[in-house]
């Protein structure tokens, strides 16, 4: 029975940051397309992202492409290098610990002004 490993996190945490920035660029379209409405229903809207909640969704964004962005660096190097195949559990492993040490700082800096 396949119980998954260090390839399968990677492949779903791949597609799920991928999905989460391609929502974030539909949403952002759309507002972006309120200002043909006029700049008080485009400002009525953009007022809404004071919200706290949404600051935690940049947050989420944030992460969604920082790891997304190392991750890909991580299928183009085992993409061009073969060779590297027998270790990709440990790249997966380092592409996470970059993720944490670039990620954490940044949700705290991100977050700070919630608290």
């Amino acid at each position: 029975m396949y119980r998954g490993g260090a390839g399968q996190w990677a492949w779903l945490l791949h597609r799920l940051s991928g999905l989460g920035v391609l929502l974030f660029l539909l949403i952002h379209i759309l507002d972006t397309g309120l200002v043909l409405f006029g700049p008080e229903v485009y400002d009525r809207v953009v007022k809404l992202y004071t919200h706290p909640v949404f600051r935690v969704g940049e947050v989420g964004l944030a992460a969604a492409v920082l790891y997304h962005a190392l991750n890909g660096i991580r299928i183009t190097l085992l993409d061009f290098y073969p060779e590297l195949s027998p270790r990709q559990r440990q790249i997966f492993y380092g592409v996470v610990s970059l993720f944490a040490l670039a990620f954490l700082p940044m949700a705290y800096l991100m977050l700070k002004p919630l608290f």
